[in-house]
């Protein structure tokens, strides 16, 4: 199994933005065929380090993450995406 973990860090910060795109993320949810597992967790602390949201997805095979990156349901949440975020930091790895 694949995790794909990606950290977002939103240019406005506000309640109502990271809503916004936490729905966005959330179409994504019986779209893709390769998504196994979608989460989105928006962040409580809002400390000076926190990111904004974190997006956990997980996949059967890394041939299954590589097709999810071009799916046009995850291209068009990317770019929606892009628009608005600070800062991304992305983490895959492989587990049991």
């Amino acid at each position: 199994m694949i995790t794909h973990i990606v950290f977002i860090k939103l240019n406005d910060r506000n309640p109502e933005s990271a809503q916004k795109i936490q729905k966005a993320l959330l179409t994504m949810q019986g779209q893709v065929p390769q998504l196994r597992h979608l989460e989105v967790g928006l962040d409580i602390l809002h400390s000076a380090r926190s990111y904004d949201m974190a997006l956990v997805t997980k996949f059967d095979s890394l041939a299954d993450l590589q097709d999810y990156q071009n799916h046009p349901v995850h291209v068009k949440v990317k770019e929606q995406l892009a628009a608005v975020a600070a800062a991304l930091v992305v983490v895959d790895y492989e587990s049991n």
